[in-house]
């Protein structure tokens, strides 16, 4: 345990995490100190304008800080000052059982199925991390009974040194975010963080995912598939069972889709390794609401069927969702601002699209790309602009989904506002919207 009280920290990043970081310091007694790239609170009487010229005992660094050539943070490790990510941080102060979830897709929602369960069964459960609300802000109310569901980025993970959790699932693993760590090779490093070798931990992992599958395989792992398995989490005779036990008929879960049904054999995974009953664990699927934006179904318009999947930033969730939706009058939406992706995996299959709609910043790379491989894309100059066409000259049978592969960032603050703003447009509230 870092000793806190009296010693002098810096909170390098003042977004969400980063200020409640702050107050779990202040609480706990340090003197503390902040920074931020961007200067937005520069006019705090603790705001340090040249931190390279103090000296602190401690520096606890937000997820939004890119770490790769971040001078600032290669200035305190090579001056041997501890750096420790705002996960850690949280994690030091922590009491109970904790379950971390990672992955590339379906983080959110497993992590808040996972949340519901373990509520149902009585427990006080807490849901945090990379979900919205930090882990910091949470630690100081948990006790030895407590459950931490904690859904862990790649962002969070990347400095963390401390954070071990009880059960660690990963779900998936593909290529994403490459403009911040360079390659997927060292995405997928700083993704297996989550699992240590060194200590007594619970594993959950995605036997069909042929990164995960490999990572560690000895007695404590479980693995769920969508195939039929000797031991573990798996689909038979149309049921998810855990080895023998027949868990929920895939005619109860509520969710759309083949990736939501990876994410409820996850969630079942993680709740029967806890040793959850699976009655609970029914009847938490049976009452579950997805969290929105991904692969939501939104309604109809003309006759067509719209969902947002803006939730979709890279080109393997993107191509799940086409796949779970199947290729009959599919109309896709796609663009935004490109996270150092190419985008030929989802147009070399052949998928018999209706309609591609490309858009934004990297509008014109999926137009050619698509092009590439003798589809007639069209291309807009935002994301609004092809939600208005495609309201505008939607059928009858079709399947009009956004799934951008791509960041939000060229055009919306994230990919909540730009599904939301998809919603409205796609269902006419559009101007009443943006005039409150």
């Amino acid at each position: 345990m870092i000793k806190i009280k009296g010693k002098n920290v810096l909170v390098y990043g003042m977004g969400i995490s980063g200020q409640s970081a702050c107050k779990l310091l202040h609480e706990k007694g340090a003197c503390v100190s902040i920074y931020d790239d961007e200067g937005r609170f520069a006019s705090y009487f603790n705001y340090q304008k040249s931190p390279l010229l103090k000296k602190y005992d401690l520096v606890v660094v937000s997820p939004g800080i890119k770490v790769i050539g971040n001078q600032i943070i290669s200035h305190f490790i090579m001056n041997k000052t501890p750096v420790i990510s705002e996960l850690d941080l949280g994690y030091l102060f922590l009491k109970g059982s904790l379950i971390g979830i990672t992955g590339t897709n379906g983080k959110t929602t497993v992590t808040s199925l996972v949340g519901d369960i373990f509520k149902k069964s009585g427990k006080k459960t807490f849901v945090c991390g990379n979900i919205g609300l930090p882990i910091t802000n949470i630690a100081l109310q948990t006790d030895k009974q407590s459950v931490i569901v904690c859904e862990v980025s790649n962002f969070q993970l990347e400095l963390s040194k401390y954070f071990l959790p009880d059960l660690a699932c990963i779900l998936n693993l593909a290529p994403d975010h490459i403009d911040r760590h360079g390659n997927f090779e060292e995405y997928i490093n700083v993704k297996r963080k989550i699992i240590s070798k060194k200590h007594s931990q619970k594993v959950v992992l995605n036997y069909d995912d042929e990164i995960t599958n490999k990572i560690l395989i000895d007695k404590k792992v479980l693995f769920f598939s969508k195939k039929l398995l000797n031991k573990g989490v798996f689909i038979k005779n149309n049921a998810i069972y855990y080895n023998k036990t027949k868990i929920i008929s895939l005619n109860d879960i509520p969710l759309f889709g083949e990736k939501n049904l990876e994410n409820v054999l996850a969630a079942t995974s993680i709740a029967v390794k806890m040793k959850v009953k699976p009655q609970v664990i029914k009847q938490a699927i049976v009452e579950f609401k997805a969290p929105p934006h991904r692969l939501e179904y939104l309604g109809q318009v003309n006759g067509a069927d719209v969902f947002d999947d803006s939730k979709a930033t890279n080109v393997s969730s993107a191509l799940a969702s086409i796949n779970s939706l199947g290729e009959r009058g599919l109309v896709l939406l796609i663009g935004g601002l490109n996270k150092g992706f190419t985008f030929d995996e989802i147009f070399n299959k052949n998928i018999n699209f209706d309609n591609i709609y490309c858009f934004g910043k990297a509008g014109q790379e999926v137009f050619d790309c698509a092009s590439k491989y003798g589809y007639s894309p069209m291309l807009f100059p935002t994301m609004k602009s092809a939600a208005f066409y495609a309201r505008n000259n939607a059928q009858e049978g079709q399947k009009i989904l956004l799934a951008p592969a791509c960041a939000s960032f060229d055009e919306f603050s994230s990919y909540a506002v730009r599904g939301e703003i998809f919603k409205e447009i796609m269902f006419d509230n559009f101007e009443k919207i943006e005039m409150s």
